[in-house]
């Protein structure tokens, strides 16, 4: 659930598991006329409160995600964390073995004046 991620910022680590997470708000809209519907979160899926768009009659919904929240869209929005996948990191390492034969020994230059 990763409770202890502030809403307030885009993506932060997660103290309890290491993991980053990124919030993310949701806003569904009716396909139909566009208004805005409310809606909540299902089985990790976001769907309308109703079957029906109050306004037109529509079962057709389309979900907008939001860049920042503001407070006219608080009432409808949906706020939701994800989990960020991080790419499995590999280091690779160069042995360079010297061989005697090939190190020869340098010469100091003078240069003339």
């Amino acid at each position: 659930m990763h409770n202890n991620v502030p809403i307030d910022v885009e993506e932060a680590y997660c103290p309890d598991c290491g993991a980053l997470v990124k919030n993310k708000w949701f806003l569904v809209r009716c396909a139909c006329c566009n208004i805005k519907r409310t809606a909540h979160i299902h089985y990790d899926d976001i769907i309308p409160n109703t079957n029906y768009c109050p306004n037109c009659g529509s079962t057709e919904y389309y979900i907008e995600e939001l860049e920042n929240i503001n407070f006219l869209n608080v009432h409808y929005a949906v706020f939701k964390k994800e989990i960020v996948p991080q790419g499995n990191f590999t280091t690779r390492q160069i042995w360079i073995e010297k061989e005697e034969n090939l190190i020869e020994e340098k010469k100091l230059l003078m240069s003339g004046k």
